[in-house]
C-alpha cells in the first residue's frame, strides 16, 4: 500500500512542480485574448466556466486506457505503478499541455492544422488522413463496448446490444451537431461525478479493508505476467495500460477546449491537470486488480480464465466493494468514459474536416453536411467484428 500512496503523492507533486516549469517553458501571456472571445460563434467557440472545461477534458481523454488498461497492464505486476507515473507526469502531461496551448494561440485550430503549421504540407496531408480514420475507429470502438456493457447491466432487457448501439449512435449524432454548450456542457459534468465516485469509492474501500496491494521493490520490479515470454514488459505493458502517456489521440480532443478557454493561465490545470487525474484513475485501477483477487498471479489466472475480458473484472470489483448502488454508479462510470470519448471523436472529426474544406460551421446544415459521411462509416464499422477493430485501433 506504501507505493501506491507513494505514486499519487508522486502524480500530485508533478502537478504541484514540473506543471509550473512546463507552463514557464512555453511562456503563457494572461493579456492575450483567446479565441472563445474573439472568434465567439455560438457553437464550438463557446466560453466555458473552467471547472467545466476541465471535466470534459478529463472526460474526452480517459476513454477505456485508464480503467481497462490498468486493469490488464496490472498482470505485468508493480511495474504498472512505475510506468503510470513516469508516462503520466513527463510524457503524457507534457504532450496534452504543449499540444492543447499550441491550438489555443493558433485560434483553436485542429492538430492537423498545427502540424502543418510546423512540419510543412506534406504531413499535414498525412495527418489528416489518418486522424479522421483515427477518430470514426475510435467512434466505432466506443459505441460497441459501452453498449456490451449496458447490455450486461440490464441482462438482455429490451433489444439487448443492438438496442444500445443505436441509442448510443443517437447521442454521439446530437453530440457532434448541437453547440457544445447544449448537450456535452450539460451532460458531461453528471458522467464526471459518476466517474470520479467510482475511482475515489473504490480507493476509500481498498484502504478501510487494508487490501494487500503489491509493493514497488527491487524484488518486484520484474514481468509478473502469466506469459512473459509472450508479453515482455517492453514494449507490451506501455501499450496495454494505453492512457494518456502514450496516447497522441489528446492532441485530437484539446483544441474542442482550447476553443472554450478565457485566459492562458487555465491551461495548466485543463490539459496537464487533467492527465494527471488519469493518471491517478489508471493507479486506483491498477493497485485494486494486483490486490483484490489475492495477489498479481491471482489476478493473472481470472483474466486468462475469463479470456482477457477487463469488463468481468472491473464488474466483480465495483459490485462486490461499493454494494449494488455503488456498483451501479461505478459501472456507469465506466461506461460514461468511452461514451464521452466516442462523441468527441465523431465531432472532432468534423471539426477537423471543416477546418481543412473551410465551410463555416455556424449553419446547422453545414454541420450535418460533414457529419452524415462520418457516422456512415462509423456504423459500418460496428458491423465488423470488434476485436479486429479494436487491433487496428491500438
Amino acid at each position: 500500500m506504501i507505493s501506491f500512496f507513494l505514486s499519487i503523492l508522486a502524480l500530485l507533486l508533478g502537478y504541484l512542480l514540473y506543471s509550473k516549469l512546463i507552463e514557464k517553458i512555453f511562456g503563457i501571456d494572461t493579456a492575450r485574448p483567446t479565441p472563445a472571445t474573439t472568434m465567439a460563434d455560438g457553437v464550438n467557440y463557446v466560453p466555458l466556466p473552467q471547472w467545466k472545461i476541465f471535466l470534459i477534458q478529463f472526460l474526452n481523454i480517459a476513454g477505456l486506457g485508464p480503467i481497462f488498461g490498468a486493469v490488464a497492464g496490472a498482470m505485468w505486476g508493480p511495474s504498472a505503478f512505475l510506468w503510470i507515473v513516469l508516462g503520466s507526469i513527463f510524457a503524457g502531461g507534457v504532450h496534452d499541455y504543449f499540444s492543447g496551448m499550441l491550438s489555443l494561440r493558433h485560434n483553436g485550430e485542429s492538430v492537423t492544422e498545427t502540424t502543418g503549421r510546423y512540419l510543412g504540407t506534406g504531413m499535414k496531408q498525412l495527418m489528416r488522413v489518418f486522424t479522421i480514420i483515427l477518430m470514426i475507429m475510435l467512434g466505432a470502438v466506443f459505441i460497441m463496448g459501452p453498449a456490451k456493457i449496458l447490455d450486461g447491466m440490464t441482462q438482455g432487457i429490451g433489444g439487448g446490444t443492438t438496442m444500445w448501439v443505436w441509442i448510443i449512435f443517437v447521442y454521439y449524432i446530437l453530440s457532434t451537431v448541437l453547440p457544445i454548450d447544449k448537450l456535452i456542457g450539460k451532460l458531461y459534468p453528471v458522467f464526471g461525478v459518476a466517474l470520479l465516485f467510482m475511482a475515489v469509492g473504490i480507493m476509500v474501500v481498498m484502504f478501510a479493508q487494508g487490501l494487500p496491494v503489491p509493493e514497488l521493490t527491487l524484488a518486484n520490479l520484474t514481468n509478473m505476467h502469466s506469459s512473459p515470454e509472450k508479453f515482455p514488459l517492453f514494449p507490451m505493458l506501455f501499450v496495454t495500460v494505453a492512457y494518456g502517456a502514450i496516447s497522441g489521440f489528446h492532441s485530437s480532443q484539446s483544441p474542442m477546449m482550447a476553443r472554450c478557454m478565457t485566459n492562458e493561465k487555465q491551461g495548466r490545470s485543463i490539459f496537464y491537470g487533467a492527465m494527471i487525474t488519469e493518471g491517478v484513475v489508471a493507479l486506483i485501477w491498477a493497485a485494486i486488480s494486483m490486490s483484490f483477487f489475492g495477489g498479481v498471479r491471482e489476478l493473472n489466472d481470472t483474466l486468462v480464465e475469463q479470456q482477457g475480458n477487463a469488463a468481468y473484472v472491473v464488474s466483480i470489483i465495483s459490485n462486490s466493494l461499493l454494494g449494488k448502488i455503488g456498483g451501479i454508479l461505478a459501472l456507469l462510470g465506466v461506461v460514461a468514459a468511452p461514451i464521452t470519448s466516442g462523441d468527441t471523436a465523431f465531432r472532432s472529426a468534423r471539426l477537423i474536416v471543416a477546418d481543412f474544406t473551410k465551410l463555416k460551421q455556424t449553419t446547422f446544415k453545414n454541420r450535418l453536411l460533414i457529419s452524415i459521411p462520418l457516422f456512415a462509416a462509423g456504423y459500418s464499422l460496428t458491423l465488423v467484428d470488434f476485436g479486429i477493430v479494436w487491433r487496428y485501433f491500438a
